[in-house]
């Protein structure tokens, strides 16, 4: 196996041991803070659908049906979208970095915590997917845990088998993101711990859309 299918099959091994587990935990209250200043953005805008990648067991995607968006969400791990189909979500299995969606599909995306697995050579062809299903001026969500340049696996990971990640300093990330879409908002939320939050909100824009 190449290196990248090593990874995604060990990740979605690891996810599915690991979906019963994440379906019964509480979101923490910070997280949910994140998603209720995403939901008022989208609702300012009066958009109608989004598209979350790499949703888990779906707990935000329903929040996000739970409040009026017509909500799809994708995710490697058959585990967890036989949680989210059971929560009567439109959930499939699928590769975000292999989007099979239409172009312009969708006014928003949301993508939490799952991007930090993408190997850094491979973020580029991800975020140009992700551009590609958005309708211009349309809002995307990228939430990360970062602070620092590193990737590889988490050698103190509890999962089996272990994860890879890839973290980024503010200006990396923000250099790659913008090659592909408005920055909006960049914010870092502390964490115990050696890593912060990263949560980038971005917005499609006509004229990137027109370059790419």
């Amino acid at each position: 196996m190449s290196d990248t299918t090593s990874v995604k099959s060990q990740l979605m091994e690891a996810y599915n041991r690991k979906a019963a587990d994440r379906d019964g935990t509480p979101k923490a209250p910070w997280k949910v803070e994140e998603r209720n200043s995403f939901l008022g953005m989208v609702t300012k805008r009066q958009f109608h659908s989004l598209l979350e990648i790499g949703c888990g067991t779906g707990q935000d995607s329903l929040y996000f049906k739970e409040h009026g968006l017509n909500v799809v969400c994708v995710d490697m791990s058959p585990t967890m979208i036989e949680f989210c189909r059971n929560k009567g979500l439109d959930a499939l299995v699928m590769d975000f970095a292999n989007l099979t969606f239409p172009d312009e599909s969708f006014d928003a995306v949301w993508a939490l915590n799952c991007l930090l697995h993408v190997p850094k050579a491979e973020l580029s062809g991800v975020l140009a997917g992700i551009q590609r299903v958005l309708r211009p001026g349309g809002l995307f969500y990228m939430g990360v845990y970062g602070g620092h340049n590193s990737e590889g696996v988490w050698e103190e990971d509890d999962y089996k088998p272990k994860r890879f990640f890839s973290f980024f300093d503010e200006e990396t990330l923000t250099k790659t993101l913008a090659e592909f879409f408005t920055v909006v908002s960049f914010k870092t939320l502390p964490l115990s711990g050696h890593l912060d939050f990263q949560s980038v909100v971005m917005a499609k824009t006509s004229i990137l859309s027109a370059g790419k």
